[in-house]
């Protein structure tokens, strides 16, 4: 009798916990969609002291939303957009890349990295929890509810892109509380 019992608390469990699987599976497709948005419309607003014919967007280090980014190759200007992923300790990153779009790295490789594109235009966005005090001119903050960023105005003003003022302006706004 216990036997059939357990068998039937374990069936009617799998069922909920595929549902709660694939509730969080859409949840991350959705977030991952909204960060391509993001990153999207702060790449049509930046622009480079020579503007790349196609934009070459690396993506470095493990990311968690970057799955949809390499599957667009177009801009939301029109703008062709390259996508490829490279190792943070690419010698080739500052000439290869017009944009970064870092994910997890260790502090070294963060040092080490933002050390090689010193001194080149390149724009880079941080998905992982950054602090954005130091190296990228954008942060991410993704939730179930929005995508925010927060930009770093010191690294904007050293990178040599120049950004849209209503993009920095975007990065002052607060998520609604519910």
């Amino acid at each position: 009798m216990l036997s059939v019992l357990l068998a039937a608390l374990l069936l009617s469990a799998g069922p909920a916990h595929a549902d709660d699987a694939s509730a969080t599976a859409a949840q991350a497709q959705q977030r991952a969609k909204a960060v391509t948005q993001v990153v999207l419309g702060i790449l049509s607003y930046a622009r480079w002291p020579v503007e790349p014919p196609a934009l070459r967007l690396c993506l470095v280090g493990p990311t968690e939303y970057a799955d949809d980014l390499i599957k667009g190759n177009v801009q939301n200007s029109g703008q062709p957009l390259q996508v490829r992923r490279l190792l943070a300790d690419d010698r080739q990153l500052a000439d290869a890349c017009d944009a970064l779009y870092i994910g997890k790295l260790d502090l070294g490789q963060r040092d080490r990295l933002f050390q090689a594109i010193s001194g080149h235009p390149v724009l880079s966005i941080s998905e992982a929890d950054d602090p954005c005090t130091v190296g990228s001119l954008f942060c991410l903050r993704v939730s179930d509810q929005q995508v925010a960023f927060e930009v770093n105005l010191d690294s904007v003003a050293r990178s040599g892109v120049r950004i849209h003022p209503s993009v920095l302006q975007l990065s002052r706004r607060r998520a609604v509380q519910p």
